[in-house]
């Protein structure tokens, strides 16, 4: 008897092991961190909605990226579009609410969302600021283009070719950090340029359409103006459209930003478009890949990652110019 009893509770600890063994085996994480080890994590994704094509291809490209991260890492994804900044706040409350692992948000406007960016800091969610920038510090990462060196670069491009002595428009973007650090930049680098006059600085909704109408009255009220600088490529295309309708010929030259496709090409024909810098809508595809590190709870490397301003012109284009580029 007390052999057989014995037996009996040597199998019983071999079952209790081999029952441990299977719950193990089944918990969906793998030993090399493939795909299953991603696979409770959630990225939430807040961007505007695609009112212009920078943004159209920047929103392409991230959701291009988190597929690519749910595809590699399993690492899933929640994506809202808002049109006003307060519907992109109640996007970003409700992804907090869902407890997403991370936040990627572009901010329509810096300040009015800079309070909601402070409440996924206060909820402990990693957050990741792609382009504008918030007026707080609730950003665990910034990933942006050199704003104030594209406003540096076309500055230094507007005494150079003005030789010191102009009137020049300035067609701003909407309340935000890129549209303050293009704009200082601009002035910083025309300091001291006592010849070059601002005679008009207007927003234009980094919009063809908006910048277009707000040309149309800027040429109504000023008979001579020697250049433009934009602070985006469509607010230059709008630009171009209404000097052309207005067939004015006193304007040099109209300066933008970004590397819209349809600008190169009117650089390539040595259209009115001279110059532009570069800021890629693909600088997102590096915030979600950071957002995918940080919701595994990686530290990041650096928290804010600039791209570089470069400035392109007829002479540069065609090392830039896509025909298959979406934006």
């Amino acid at each position: 008897m007390k052999k057989l009893l014995i037996m009996f509770m040597s199998l019983l600890v071999i079952a209790g092991l081999a029952a441990c063994g299977g719950n193990e085996e089944s918990s969906g994480k793998s030993s090399d961190g493939g795909a299953d080890e991603g696979s409770n994590l959630k990225i939430g994704i807040s961007l505007p909605s695609a009112t212009h094509g920078w943004m159209g291809a920047l929103i392409d490209n991230a959701e291009n990226q988190a597929k690519e991260v749910k595809e590699a890492e399993g690492i899933d994804y929640i994506m809202t579009n808002a049109s006003d900044p307060n519907k992109q706040a109640n996007d970003v409350e409700d992804l907090i609410s869902q407890q997403v692992d991370v936040i990627v948000m572009l901010p329509i406007e810096s300040a009015a969302l800079s309070p909601v960016g402070q409440k996924v800091k206060d909820a402990g969610i990693p957050l990741v600021i792609v382009d504008r920038e918030l007026e707080n510090e609730a950003a665990t990462v910034v990933v942006k283009g050199d704003n104030e060196g594209i406003g540096v670069n076309a500055g230094k491009y507007f005494v150079e070719q003005l030789n010191g002595k102009g009137k020049v428009v300035e067609i701003t973007g909407p309340p935000s950090s890129v549209t303050n650090q293009r704009g200082s930049g601009f002035q910083e680098a025309m300091n001291g340029e006592d010849g070059i006059e601002i005679i008009a600085s207007q927003n234009g909704d980094f919009s063809k359409e908006a910048s277009l109408e707000v040309m149309q009255n800027i040429l109504q009220a000023h008979a001579e103006i020697d250049a433009v600088f934009t602070q985006d490529d469509e607010m230059a295309l709008g630009v171009l459209q209404a000097i052309k309708e207005a067939d004015r010929e006193d304007i040099q030259f109209i300066t933008g930003a970004g590397g819209n496709k349809t600008v190169f090409e009117n650089m390539k024909e040595d259209g009115l478009i001279k110059a532009t810098f570069l800021y890629s809508p693909t600088m997102v595809k590096d915030a979600v890949t950071i957002a995918a590190d940080l919701a595994k709870g990686e530290e990041p490397s650096e928290t804010m990652i600039v791209k570089e301003a470069t400035q392109v012109t007829k002479d540069n284009v065609d090392e830039y110019y896509n025909e298959d580029s979406k934006y």
